[in-house]
């Protein structure tokens, strides 16, 4: 049985090639997604990588210069030497079409790629040794290796960098108030951190039955349904019915016990029906399956990305989450962390995971969490970007003068100041809003 051929396109490669030796001005077209390696003929690859290094060093890519350039590899003779530079220069009149051609050549790379990648695919599903989950990681990644080629990063120069952020900074300085991440829908926590930026894992922690879920309820609500982001939530805690229920009363102002249990009069039904519209019209997408693993975690929020786009990643819990098979929950909990920043550099989306604390909160007079409380691994701390604790005085003390009030504490900001920022906590409808008038109560 005859082996098929992998697909590829000499004529295109041969097209391209010809184009930019009679216009050294065309590699300016290509340069930016076509590589050396995506040539099938391997000589082929080596003058393209004469000609973009000649570009590069601000010489002319022309016949001359690209002859002295494979002299000098040692490289002209395994090229096919000088009548075959001379048979691409004759093979295109003009070089307006170069770019189709270097589309060409790019597709077909890309599927020899996809074609590797099938057969690495079927070395690991062989290896009977390993565990599933990572198998399907592996394999998952094999692909996502394939759409993501085009977006690689390699070394850049200072000089490229400062351009970049001169114009980003011209950019800030003209939209300077607005929220450049995206926006948790609080002003005073937007104020602090920019919104929630790109790549950064973000952690949300607080003891029990403080108001963790409500608040990251209410970014997420805020981020879809306002600021029109497609939100992601793992939810380990909850079911995807009970978390709607929620963003109904949130969007409603109609109390959560009353809605799980139907207590609704013909005007709140009203009421309802517009929310219902408005949550239905959101990007909010929810997996509510118990136990998932970070693997499982990275894998779907991929897919997701690239069917529905994806602006914000949120996870809760935690410590509810399955890591790979360790020793020890301190082992376990470093794995999942440095599994979630890696998910938010790898879609560069900001990844809110939610975090419970240790009872030593509840050992200290002041109850305030710390960075200390983090439980079970240090290393959440130094994974995420910014570390967030919800504190509610009244749930210690239900006679304060403070009733009502949460405080949000920003105890780490990788890029930014550390503070405290207020908000009105509303327990009945278990959510958050915007305090802007709250002062600390004279106590002189």
């Amino acid at each position: 049985m005859a082996t098929k051929e992998p697909p590829h396109s000499l004529d295109a490669e041969f097209s391209v090639l010809g184009s930019l030796l009679i216009d050294r001005d065309a590699i300016i077209r290509v340069a930016a997604f076509l590589k050396y390696d995506d040539f099938y003929r391997s000589g082929n690859g080596h003058i393209y990588q004469a000609i973009l290094d000649l570009y590069n060093r601000r010489e002319p890519p022309d016949f001359v210069t690209v002859v002295d350039e494979l002299e000098r590899r040692d490289l002209l003779e395994q090229v096919g030497g000088i009548s075959y530079l001379t048979e691409l220069i004759n093979a295109v009149p003009t070089a307006v079409h170069v770019e189709y051609y270097g589309r060409i050549v790019e597709r077909t790379s890309t599927l020899r790629r996809l074609i590797q990648a099938g057969t690495e695919i079927a070395n690991i599903g062989f290896d009977d040794s390993t565990d599933v989950e990572e198998a399907l990681d592996k394999a998952e990644q094999q692909l996502f290796g394939v759409s993501q080629r085009r977006t690689t990063r390699d070394f850049v120069s200072i000089s490229q960098v400062l351009e970049g952020y001169f114009d980003k900074l011209d950019f800030l300085q003209q939209h300077r108030g607005e929220v450049m991440g995206v926006p948790s829908g609080y002003a005073d926590v937007d104020k602090l951190t920019g919104g929630m930026q790109r790549s950064d894992l973000i952690i949300l922690a607080a003891r029990p039955s403080i108001g963790k879920t409500a608040l990251q309820l209410g970014f997420a609500h805020n981020a879809a349904v306002k600021a029109g982001k497609s939100v992601a939530i793992f939810s380990l805690e909850m079911s995807a019915e009970q978390l709607v229920q929620r963003l109904l009363s949130m969007e409603t102002g109609v109390d959560a016990q009353r809605l799980r249990l139907g207590y609704i009069d013909d005007a709140e039904w009203e009421q309802i029906s517009r929310a219902f519209g408005r949550l239905a019209e959101a990007n909010i997408f929810i997996d509510d399956t118990p136990g998932i693993s970070v693997m499982e975690v990275r894998s779907k929020a991929r897919r997701l990305m690239a069917e529905h786009g994806l602006d914000f990643v949120i996870v809760d819990y935690l410590q509810l989450m399955q890591g790979r098979r360790s020793e020890n929950r301190v082992q376990e909990i470093s794995d999942i962390s440095r599994g979630l920043k890696g998910l938010a550099r790898e879609l560069d989306v900001p990844v809110l995971a939610l975090s419970q604390l240790s009872r030593a909160v509840e050992s200290r007079a002041d109850h305030r969490p710390m960075l200390s409380d983090l439980r079970e691994s240090g290393s959440i701390e130094q994974d995420a970007d910014i570390v967030m604790f919800i504190y509610r005085e009244d749930a210690y003390d239900p006679e304060t003068e403070k009733k009502g009030i949460a405080e949000l504490i920003v105890a780490k900001h990788r890029n930014g100041p550390t503070d405290t920022v207020h908000l009105r906590f509303f327990a009945r409808q278990a959510r958050f809003a915007d305090l802007e008038l709250y002062r600390e109560p004279d106590i002189s």
